[in-house]
């Protein structure tokens, strides 16, 4: 019997940013929110599926509007296991990670530049999607 294989072509309207910090993500949230005047609240756990059947949380923070959407992931899943699981795996120096979808790009320029200057975030830098393959993992 002949197998026929379903391909999904997503559109991806977002774009990453990575961050690395030392701070635990409720202090970054806080800092974050102060710094930019949105507002991030935690939410429940993100599962995210792995090969072989594995699911591993990450928690995460969101800002909802009408025309924005902002979210802060941890790259590590909660239970900390060490270093086999990312949420991005091809930039594991990064300790967070953001979503934005934002309607205007010059919102998200001026949002990386707001972000350089919170005082626990020590590097702050886009993530190109082209070639990403762990980008799936933002589908939701």
């Amino acid at each position: 019997m002949k197998k026929s294989k379903l391909v999904i072509d997503y559109e991806y309207d977002f774009q990453l940013i990575g961050i690395t910090s030392s701070a635990k993500g409720y202090k970054l949230a806080w800092e974050i929110n102060r710094k930019t005047g949105i507002n991030l609240i935690r939410q429940p756990d993100l599962t995210v599926g792995f090969k072989k059947g594995e699911e591993k949380l990450f928690s995460f923070y969101a800002h909802n509007t009408l025309l924005n959407r902002l979210k802060l992931f941890k790259n590590r899943p909660v239970d900390s296991e060490t270093g086999k699981y990312y949420l991005v795996p091809e930039f594991p120096h990064f300790d967070f990670i953001i979503l934005v979808q934002m309607e205007d790009i010059a919102s998200h320029e001026t949002l990386l530049e707001q972000l350089k200057q919170v005082p626990s975030i020590e590097l702050a830098a886009p993530i190109p999607l082209e070639g990403l393959k762990s980008k799936t993992n933002f589908i939701f």
